[in-house]
């Protein structure tokens, strides 16, 4: 049986010592630089972190002849002098800590700058990646969005909580608390009306329960303390909501601001039947005129998932060298250890990548989907025995899709699948007739009426 090949990750070459890196270790307070020691000395040097501090470090790696700069990726620190460096012309390469931080006896800050330094001048370290500027603007803007889409929440379970204390159950008869109904029933609420009929009267046409229940779950035990924390509560709610607005208004000028990937005036092809025809194919036109391409046409893709898209990775999917290396980057493909000709573990990595967050999320919908997708989602559990491990094969093929029409400015077909399945049903029909073979059984195809050829 033949193994699959694989591509060589061996060192083909005798590497070259850069005299023109330099490490640097960062660190809330201080900030370690390292040079090579034939540049300068004292080779490593303790800067503050403060602006001028980093104006310092650039001036004197400019001084030392420094081309190209490894730092650690450590919280947020690293973000001003990497812009500060990449401004002056650097090649800054930022470096997750788990990839040099295996050899013992240097935990220290001085250690690990020249550690880093090192290990740069001799090649052996790879930047993580890093979109382009507008692209991390979009993505700062997104970020924050999501966590205060989050802290909303939050005040939404607290009024649910007010509303259980006092056992008022409308959230529990309303499938959502914030919409028009809930929102206007609460409102009255605090206004000090108490009538269940009059409260009822408020609900949207489209509300399915009946007066009668929304009246009985309207009745409780009102009292003031717990109706000052309900009024707390909504106007935290709505303040979130108001600059939740404001983040979407300053992303549509982000997005505005973005090079176009469509040719000319292309128009967008026609939305899925189960696209909403509001804001979302707003957005789908515009980042339709962005990618050059309408992802929203994948099955269980939507305009949020192409969002994130955009704000993790950008419209720009050629840095990644193939689409396995994009799956492998967004920790979507086992990660294989092998030794000894045996495969030790083949678990996906644990990353905490929000584009695949947004993947698995997606693939989790197919479960029911009719397409092509939809019926390699649920092959994939069958086969796999269980969901999460389908999940991931389902995100992973997404990835691979996604890559594919972003690179190369196809739409999405479903046809194109067709051969894939006909393969897929060959081999099910062979594994069965081997099957039967085996059990001492012939099995003869059916003709469409329904009888047996002789």
């Amino acid at each position: 049986m033949s193994r699959k090949k694989t591509r060589l990750q061996s060192v083909t070459e005798v590497p070259q010592m850069r005299a023109d890196a330099a490490g640097i270790d960062i660190s809330p307070e201080m900030i370690y630089v390292a040079v090579d020691a034939r540049r300068d000395a004292p080779a490593v040097r303790c800067f503050g972190t403060v602006t001028q501090q980093l104006y310092r470090i650039a001036n004197w790696l400019k001084g030392c002849g420094v081309r190209t700069v490894a730092m650690e990726s450590t919280g947020v620190y690293w973000i001003p002098l990497f812009q500060v460096l990449e401004e002056r012309g650097f090649e800054v390469f930022l470096v997750n800590a788990r990839h040099y931080k295996n050899v013992p006896g240097r935990k220290t800050d001085v250690g690990d700058a020249a550690w880093l330094q090192y290990l740069h001048a001799v090649g052996l370290l790879q930047g993580s990646f890093r979109p382009a500027q507008e692209i991390c603007a979009f993505r700062t803007v997104l970020r924050h969005r999501g966590e205060l889409v989050q802290a909303a929440s939050q005040h939404i379970q607290h009024m649910q909580k007010s509303l259980d204390q006092m056992n008022v159950q409308i959230h529990r008869v309303l499938s959502d608390i914030t919409g028009v109904s809930g929102l206007a029933m609460v409102e009255a609420i605090l206004a000090g009306e108490r009538d269940g009929h009059r409260l009822a009267a408020l609900r949207d046409g489209r509300v399915q329960a009946s007066e009668e229940s929304i009246v009985a779950a309207l009745e409780g035990d009102y009292r003031a303390e717990h109706l000052f924390t309900l009024q707390q509560s909504l106007e935290s709610y709505r303040h979130y909501q108001k600059l939740i607005a404001e983040c979407d208004r300053q992303l549509r000028g982000l997005l505005e601001s973005l090079g176009e990937g469509a040719e000319g005036d292309a128009e967008p092809p026609a939305p899925r039947k189960n696209m909403r025809k509001t804001q979302d194919e707003q957005l789908r036109q515009k980042f339709y005129r962005v990618l050059g391409v309408d992802l929203t046409a994948i099955p269980s893709v939507n305009v949020g998932t192409v969002e994130v898209l955009l704000g993790e990775v950008g419209p720009d999917l050629s840095r990644f060298r193939s689409a396995g290396a994009f799956a492998s980057w967004l920790a979507l493909c086992p990660s294989n250890e092998i030794t000894g000709g045996k495969i030790l573990s083949s678990k996906t990595r644990k990353a905490n990548n929000r584009l695949s967050g947004a993947l698995r999320l997606a693939a989790e919908s197919l479960c029911r989907d009719k397409s092509y997708l939809g019926q390699f989602y649920r092959r994939m559990k069958a086969k796999l025995g269980g969901g999460p491990q389908a999940i991931t094969a389902a995100a992973h093929k997404l990835a691979r899709i996604i890559y594919t029409l972003v690179t190369k400015r196809v739409e999405y077909d479903e046809s194109q699948f067709a051969r894939i399945e006909q393969r897929a049903q060959d081999r099910q029909r062979q594994r069965l007739i081997k099957q039967a073979r085996t059990l001492g059984y012939i099995l003869v195809p059916a003709t469409p009426s329904g009888a047996t050829v002789s």
